[in-house]
């Protein structure tokens, strides 16, 4: 059996881009976990930790651990306290943004189901995410991003096939 330690985690990715900037650990694969995942997210002030989007397969359930980051929803702006549970059903009520606008880092503890394959949509620039694997998850496994004005026709460039040989 595997373990891993919310209180002294082992932070296996960092993302550092302006506005976008958080180190996480995914406990729930270093504890073993295969369909469910367990991210600590750690968030430095004025920083998001991901655009604002919605996923149409895949649910997910946060717990503020400390600091006081802000919820974007379909409601708008929220200011979450510490211990506060909040969830992201699949869809459009769904749609979410964490971004740290205290003075102090932000930690935040994430669940999700792992469904894949996956589509995100990413609200504020109308990108389309097609996800062969749950987004986050370990492994290779394919994801393109388009805009709608990029979508064609289904029949498009097909042809019937040619005779039986």
């Amino acid at each position: 059996m595997r373990v891993a330690n919310v209180f002294d985690p082992a932070f296996d990715h960092e993302e550092d881009r302006p506005g976008f900037t958080y180190r996480r650990a995914r406990v729930g694969w270093q504890a073993g976990s295969e369909r469910l995942g367990a991210s600590l997210y750690e968030l430095p002030p004025g920083q998001a930790s991901f655009p604002y989007h919605r996923h149409a397969a895949n649910e997910e359930l946060l717990i503020v651990l400390s600091g006081r980051p802000s919820l974007r929803s379909p409601s708008g702006w929220r200011e979450l306290a510490e211990g506060e549970v909040v969830a992201f059903r699949a869809g459009e009520d769904g749609a979410h943004q964490i971004v740290n606008r205290g003075q102090d880092r932000a930690t935040f503890f994430v669940l999700s189901t792992m469904i894949a394959p996956e589509i995100t949509e990413y609200l504020d620039t109308g990108k389309v995410g097609a996800l062969e694997r749950a987004p986050g998850a370990r492994g290779s496994g394919g994801q393109r991003f388009f805009k709608p004005g990029d979508a064609v026709d289904y029949w498009e460039g097909e042809e019937p096939p040619g005779e039986a040989r």
